[in-house]
Parts: C-alpha cells; sequence; structure tokens
C-alpha cells in the first residue's frame, strides 16, 4: 500500500539529513558543552533555585573539588603546574579551571572520534532537542543568577567608605570595573534586567530564540569587560557566548533573512521531546516551573544578600563612619600630623559591624577586626591574609576605650602596640566626597570632571 501522507518538516530533516561537518561539530558540541555545563557545579546548581540556598548550607559534594584528581594530575603531568582548585577563591579563571577545559576538549575530541566512526546515522533530530533544552536551560539559569545580582546590586555594591579614601592609582582595573558600575545603581541594574530578560526568554519555546540573541549580545558585553579589566571570569563569560551561538547556529540563515537579506524566512520546524504530544505539553509546563522556581530563587537569595550586606538597612558599626584624627598622643607626647610618622594614624573608619580600617600618615589603608565588647572596650585586630588563618587567632593590637563627647566627635583611650594612648577624633560628612554628593544633572553647561 501506498502512503499518501504528506511528509512533515521533521520527516524531512530526517530524511535529509545533516552533511558531515555539520554532524561532528553536533557531536562534539554535545560533548563538550555536555561535560562544561555538568563538572563546573555552579552552573547545574543554579537550576535548583530556591532550594540551592538551603542546599549551600550543609556540606557536601557540592562543596568540594570533584575534578581535583584528575586536574591537579594533568596539571603536574602535562603541564608542570599547580592545578588543585583554590575553594577560597571566587575566580573562575583559576588554574585547576584552564586544566579542567584542556581535559574536557580532550575528551570531547576523542568520543566524538569515535562517535562519529561507529555511528553512521545521518542525523539526530531527538537528541539536538533534548541537548537544545539542556543548553538552554544552563544558559538561563547562569543569565538569571548573574542578572538579579545586578538588577538588586549586590554584584557590584557602591565603594565602600574605605574605598573612598583610596587613591584611584592604586585601584586594580578589576576595581576599577566593579566600582564604576557599583557607583551607578540604576546603570547596574539596567544591565542586570538585560540579563534576567535573556534568561526568562530562554525557558519558553516561543521567545528561546530572542532570548538567546538577548544573552549573545549580553555576553559579549560582559566578556569584553573581562577581558578589558582583568576580570577573573573569562572562561565562563567565553563559554556562555558559545552556548549562545550553538543555539542560534540554527537559525542563523532565518536571521540573516530578516536582519539583512530584507526578505520573509519560514518558521524551523525542529524534533520534539517526544512522540506524545501530552508528553510534550507537560515538559513544557515543567521547563517553566523550573524558570519561575530558578527565577524566584536567585531574587529571593540577591534580596537576602542586599538586605544582610549592602542595603540602607543593613547593619552597621555602632561608630559607623570616617573619623578624621585631630589629636594623637603616644605615651603622654603629642605627635605632629607628619606623613613620615608611622605611629599616628590619619583616619579610622567604621563600616560593617566587625570592620574597621586605619589610614596612616602616608595614605596606606590597614584593615583590622573591630570587637566591641560588653564592658565598652574596643579591640582592633590585624586581619591575616594567609589563606586558611584567621583573624580572631591574632592577639589585638590595639584596646581601647570609647567616648563621644558629641554625636560626630570620638575619644578613644587605651592602648595601642603596647603604648598608651589618646586619640581625638571628628567625624567626616559623607556627602563631602563628590562622589556621593554629585548626583544627577539634566542641564550642565559644563562638564564636571573634578
Amino acid at each position: 500500500m501506498i502512503s499518501t501522507d504528506v511528509p512533515t518538516a521533521e520527516t524531512l530533516a530526517i530524511r535529509e539529513g545533516w552533511n558531515p561537518l555539520t554532524r561532528i561539530a553536533f557531536r562534539f558540541s554535545v560533548c563538550y558543552f555536555g561535560l562544561f555545563c555538568l563538572l563546573l557545579p555552579y552552573i547545574p546548581f543554579a537550576l535548583l533555585g530556591i532550594f540551592g540556598r538551603w542546599i549551600r548550607e550543609y556540606p557536601g559534594p557540592w562543596n568540594m573539588a570533584l575534578t581535583d584528581p584528575v586536574t591537579g594530575w594533568v596539571g603536574r603531568t602535562v603541564f608542570g603546574v599547580d592545578a588543585r582548585l583554590h575553594q577560597d577563591s571566587g575566580a573562575g579563571d583559576q588554574t585547576a579551571t584552564w586544566v579542567l577545559m584542556f581535559c574536557i576538549l580532550v575528551v570531547a575530541v576523542v568520543v566524538t572520534a569515535v562517535w562519529t566512526a561507529f555511528d553512521r546515522s545521518s542525523s539526530s533530530p531527538r537528541l539536538l532537542a533534548w541537548f537544545t533544552l539542556f543548553l538552554r536551560l544552563c544558559l538561563a539559569g547562569q543569565m538569571l543568577g548573574f542578572g538579579f545580582a545586578k538588577l538588586i546590586p549586590t554584584q557590584m555594591p557602591g565603594p565602600s567608605l574605605a574605598q573612598l579614601l583610596q587613591p584611584y592609582g592604586e585601584l586594580s582595573p578589576a576595581s576599577v570595573l566593579w566600582l564604576q558600575i557599583g557607583s551607578s545603581y540604576p546603570y547596574e541594574m539596567a544591565l542586570g534586567a538585560v540579563e534576567v530578560v535573556a534568561g526568562l526568554l530562554l525557558f519558553v519555546p516561543r521567545t528561546a530564540v530572542l532570548g538567546a540573541v538577548v544573552s549573545l549580545a549580553s555576553m559579549a558585553q560582559v566578556l569584553l569587560t573581562n577581558m578589558t579589566f582583568d576580570i577573573p571570569e573569562k572562561l565562563l563569560s567565553a563559554h556562555l557566548l558559545l552556548i549562545s551561538l550553538v543555539l542560534l547556529a540554527p537559525h542563523l540563515g532565518r536571521l540573516a533573512d530578516v536582519f539583512v537579506r530584507q526578505r520573509s524566512c519560514a518558521p524551523l520546524k525542529t524534533a520534539s521531546l517526544f512522540t506524545d504530544d501530552r508528553k510534550n505539553r507537560l515538559a513544557l509546563w515543567i521547563v517553566v516551573a523550573i524558570g519561575f522556581s530558578v527565577a524566584f530563587g536567585s531574587g529571593y537569595d540577591r534580596w537576602v544578600v542586599w538586605q544582610e550586606q549592602y542595603g540602607p538597612n543593613r547593619p552597621k558599626s555602632a561608630l559607623y563612619g570616617i573619623w578624621e584624627v585631630r589629636d594623637f598622643t603616644v605615651d603622654g607626647q603629642p605627635l605632629p600630623p607628619l606623613t613620615t610618622d608611622e605611629n599616628r594614624w590619619h583616619r579610622l573608619v567604621f563600616d560593617a559591624p566587625e570592620q574597621a580600617t586605619y589610614q596612616r600618615m602616608n595614605g596606606e589603608l590597614i584593615p583590622a577586626r573591630a570587637d566591641f565588647r560588653p564592658d565598652g572596650q574596643l579591640e582592633l585586630t590585624a586581619v591575616v591574609d594567609a589563606p586558611g588563618e584567621k583573624a580572631g587567632h591574632q592577639p589585638p593590637f590595639a584596646t581601647l576605650s570609647t567616648e563621644q563627647p558629641a554625636t560626630d566627635q570620638l575619644v578613644l583611650r587605651g592602648n595601642v602596640h603596647d603604648r598608651p594612648v589618646v586619640i581625638t577624633l571628628e567625624r567626616i560628612d559623607l556627602n563631602s566626597f563628590t562622589l556621593r554628593s554629585r548626583g544627577f544633572h539634566w542641564i550642565q553647561d559644563y562638564p564636571y570632571f573634578r
């Protein structure tokens, strides 16, 4: 019996198959980006949504460098470097990560070669559908995570009080970028809104292509800033950009028809996840539910961080402010404000509840831990930079009583480095810093670059 059914676009695609280069590129992408998304814990972790915040509170394999044995051996054997992942670092461009990318690349090349040698099928439309969904979810989770971190401006907070005193020339390029964006919350929030919109669009099949386009543009901007300001997230931003391109690859011809050739294009018909329409509808609602969960989880997590660490109602030191030293007496002798004096302080800064920074006369800023004891004594302890050590393990270098004759006046009496001191300070008006007080102006007859 001869069938009179009209072949669907999906059937035609299966019959026509892919050219050899497309098959190889697809198989390599499945291997490489599949391993990349699965082996970097924060990518699948982002899809846990609201549950991710609770899980992070408990120790487990998600807090361990599971790939350390492999990357450590490859680093020592192939590159002669220590490729141990530093858990106390937030950098994404660590040696261990670069070695891991090398390992993933080698595995992907080998698996692609074996796959191509033994699998003679001309196309894999069903696998393409599942792989596309996998990449959409992984990219969407990252876009929402990074987006909400800017939309609720916690990724790049405004300058701390101590940073207001730091000379511009002493800042690293990364700090310049962070403080530049953090100094304008509306700008940071606009960047985050673009990333959030991109992430939400990726969860819906009809808007996924638009989401990939917005993600591509956003990640191109992020990669550019990471490269030019030496931000240690070049690998991640580059891979998110490549994932956007992989998602857009089947649509590039049609996008060119619309935006370049100025002509209409037919919609791209791709294979569905299941042959059963009911299962496809259920899968759609599950994906949308995951999107809501990830969006709510990312937003809630950043909102808590904002309230606890960066917002106007965050906990602050009891002596919050920048205090200018007016008089500094050691052993009963007043010290004149000489820039060569290594004992006298210029300023003392209190910001977060347990943080302090004192500025020497030469301008050097020294962070310290500030403990306000129940008896009213203030203890200052040096901050130790060595990994694994805590400032609390150090004896305090200063024990001082605090007196406030007036709201903006402070007197400290006690010992600094085992020498008796009396320090008189006056609180600086924070609006005296142009960065905090300049504000926005519609009309400017002359540019203001002071």
